[in-house]
């Protein structure tokens, strides 16, 4: 009897994540090894008496979990070095009681509800036909791309509106960027501490993601460089404006050096700027010093409101071709109304009136971090919509995140966003537009109680 019938033997409900474990454990006692072959779907199914899809299950939670790798024409094996794939944040909030500093978003208002309910209402007179009926991009979206490159241009990014993308937010313009830039098999290099989405993205569209060491800018160019001398990349991930999950802000003399590293080894930029306009006193973003290799893209989802889905998406002119072609296989059409709401705020100076209300609030909270946590050291970047704190020495991330949680508080680690060749940077993420102000400042002060005390394993009893 081989290792793969006796699975079937102890399997529980639900069965696709029974057996999912029992392929994990083989794995992780060294049953099965890197590079092992798994069985086809359809094999295993017959082996276990399981339906296709079950099998089908298990093993999409295994890719999920980093621990398995499908290849188009030959078959499915067990991961190299799995990949933490954990979520930095918490996807449900099952206990109210809880603090939840996990979640990355923007601070909320009666006001937002008000304004969006006037949206609703105006557009219910002025909506064209061509936002209800077409489902052609085109056609729906050309009206909203002018405004697009309006807001483009709060960003420093000036952009004719025929070469933007209109997408349903950061996620499928990220989708669509880097399918444009390296697609199947490319390579793509990223600082090694990186966004979260950009690990489990690589691995799904099956692309190579490499860290490059970081310094207190981000990504160090003289790092970038040597790598480039030694291996082929197909474009650089980065996060300029203090999005990334230490904080970083990068410098002007940082951002002309990395774009001209592009140039000297021709590979292409993806830029998240996710947090748009937010940050005041914006730098220039690195699409404005390298147009002609960059592919640029921010939403409205972290700066103004967090159910307001629509990302636009810049792209040179030669690759505009490619980038539509792939949105429209990945995603086909922004959500027309959304994008009608979104115009017409920037259009009116609704906008522009949300935005300078973040900016308000969220210094208002970057504040109350820099009083409550004034003898702890941490990154912040201005209006930030988080901060990063470095653990000292004594405290292991996860006793930390751990004894949070049991005080209730909820963290998110810092190895949920390193890569797997990273160098170790202990530490926590605290997002600060999740809460009210009141709950902000319980928080903060325990989290600086936490710090400055022993750790101590969790008691549980029953």
């Amino acid at each position: 009897m081989t290792i793969w019938n006796t699975f079937g033997q102890n399997l529980r409900r639900p069965a696709y994540r029974s057996l999912a474990d029992q392929i994990a454990k083989a794995i992780d006692s060294g049953k099965l090894k890197t590079g092992d072959r798994l069985p086809t779907h359809r094999d295993l199914a017959h082996r276990l008496d399981l339906s296709v899809q079950t099998v089908s299950r298990a093993y999409d939670e295994l890719i999920r979990r980093g621990l398995i790798k499908g290849h188009v024409g030959r078959g499915t094996f067990v991961n190299a070095k799995p990949v933490d794939t954990q979520a930095p944040y918490l996807q449900s909030l099952q206990e109210e009681r809880l603090l939840d500093f996990s979640n990355l978003k923007p601070v909320s208002s009666r006001m937002h509800l008000d304004r969006m309910s006037a949206a609703l209402r105006d557009l219910s007179e002025t909506l064209p036909p061509s936002s209800i009926f077409s489902t052609r991009p085109a056609n729906a979206l050309r009206p909203y791309r002018a405004a697009a490159a309006d807001w483009l241009s709060r960003c420093g990014l000036r952009c004719p509106p025929d070469r933007v993308l209109i997408t349903n937010g950061s996620s499928p313009a990220m989708t669509t960027a880097l399918l444009t830039a390296a697609g199947p098999g490319g390579t793509v290099v990223s600082g090694e501490m990186c966004h979260h989405p950009l690990i489990r993205l690589s691995r799904y569209l099956d692309l190579r993601l490499h860290g490059i060491a970081q310094d207190a800018e981000g990504i160090i160019p003289e790092m970038l460089d040597r790598h480039c001398r030694t291996n082929r990349i197909d474009a650089l991930f980065v996060l300029p404006n203090g999005l990334n999950p230490m904080a970083l802000m990068m410098s002007l003399e940082r951002r002309e050096a990395l774009a001209e590293i592009a140039r000297k080894h021709d590979f292409l930029i993806v830029e998240n700027d996710a947090w748009g306009p937010l940050q005041p006193e914006r730098l220039p973003p690195i699409a404005s010093l390298a147009p002609e290799r960059t592919l640029y893209f921010t939403s409205f989802t972290k700066c103004l409101l967090s159910g307001l889905r629509i990302g636009y998406l810049a792209v040179p002119e030669t690759l505009e071709p490619a980038a539509e072609n792939r949105h429209l296989a990945t995603d086909w059409i922004a959500t027309p109304l959304i994008a009608a709401i979104a115009t017409k705020w920037i259009e009116d100076g609704t906008a522009d009136e949300l935005l300078a209300w973040q900016r308000a609030a969220l210094a208002r909270r970057n504040r109350l971090a820099a009083d409550i946590l004034q003898d702890i050291p941490f990154n912040a970047s201005p209006n930030g919509l988080h901060i990063w704190l470095p653990l000292p020495d004594q405290w292991p991330e996860t006793a930390f995140v751990e004894q949070a949680r049991q005080k209730g508080v909820v963290l998110a680690p810092g190895s949920a966003f390193a890569l797997p060749d990273a160098t170790p940077r202990p530490g926590i993420r605290i997002c600060l537009g999740n809460l009210g102000e009141e709950q902000c400042a319980d928080g903060l002060d325990l989290i600086g109680r936490i710090y400055h005390s022993r750790p101590e394993p969790a008691l549980h009893i029953f």
